[in-house]
């Protein structure tokens, strides 16, 4: 999405149907920069029935109608509120900005110029070479296989799948400028502001703090299956 906003090609402080048009007018703008950095006010999942859906999404736009009638938790820009379905929203403005599917967009955009050669969404139909089955741990330390879940809902907020190198790769790709320009990283790692002034932990579309007076950027993910978690220092490569 910042590539395309690099391009002109999307608006960081436009409202999001502009994008989107299947998400209905809200009391309050919400733009793609506040979905971005969680401060939307689009809300998360409501329970473990959306955690663990299996329902089977064939593009982005239908998944919407999960969230896209419901409130807004507060007016946008009032606080952070983790939301993955915000991301499924930004998913949507990638494809009406690109004119490709968002997994598409991906592929060409992010996956081949770092050389990951694995990552790929992780459809529950595809015969995939090498995928791992996911499991948890119960409470009496018993292992057992994982929910089951169809991710075609959340794509663009967690659903692909690929080896540990290829998120390796991903992460040089980031630091060395192959992604996106050193501005636009900057600004994707600066920090967001609440509209009160208050900074957030969080950037655009990456977790961000510092510790021993070094930047700190990454994120974590999880869901039925698997964890994930991308730790980067970028002033040490």
């Amino acid at each position: 999405g910042m590539q395309l906003a690099e391009k002109g090609r999307r608006d960081l402080d436009a409202a999001i149907q502009k994008y989107a048009a299947g998400f209905p007018e809200k009391p309050w703008p919400v733009t793609v920069r506040q979905l971005l950095g969680h401060l939307s006010g689009v809300r998360h999942y409501r329970n473990e029935e959306e955690v663990n859906s299996t329902r089977h999404y064939l593009n982005l736009a239908d998944a919407l109608h999960v969230f896209k009638d419901d409130p807004l938790l507060f007016e946008p820009g009032a606080r952070l509120s983790y939301t993955t379905y915000g991301y499924t929203l930004l998913g949507c403005a990638v494809e009406t900005a690109s004119g490709m599917k968002f997994v598409d967009y991906a592929r060409e955009n992010i996956f081949r110029r770092a050389g990951m050669d694995t990552m790929r969404a992780d459809d529950v139909y595809a015969i995939i070479p090498n995928r791992a089955q996911g499991y948890r741990k119960t409470p009496s330390g018993e292992l057992r296989n994982s929910a089951l879940a169809d991710t075609s809902n959340k794509i663009p907020g967690g659903g692909f799948c690929a080896t540990v190198n290829d998120l390796a790769k991903f992460a040089i790709a980031v630091q060395t400028g192959d992604l996106v320009k050193k501005d636009t990283l900057e600004l994707m790692w600066t920090r967001q502001k609440t509209r009160d002034g208050q900074l957030t932990n969080y950037g655009l579309g990456w977790g961000v703090g510092e510790r021993n007076g070094l930047k700190e950027v990454g994120h974590g993910g999880g869901q039925p299956r698997v964890s994930t978690y991308l730790h980067m220092v970028p002033q040490k490569g």
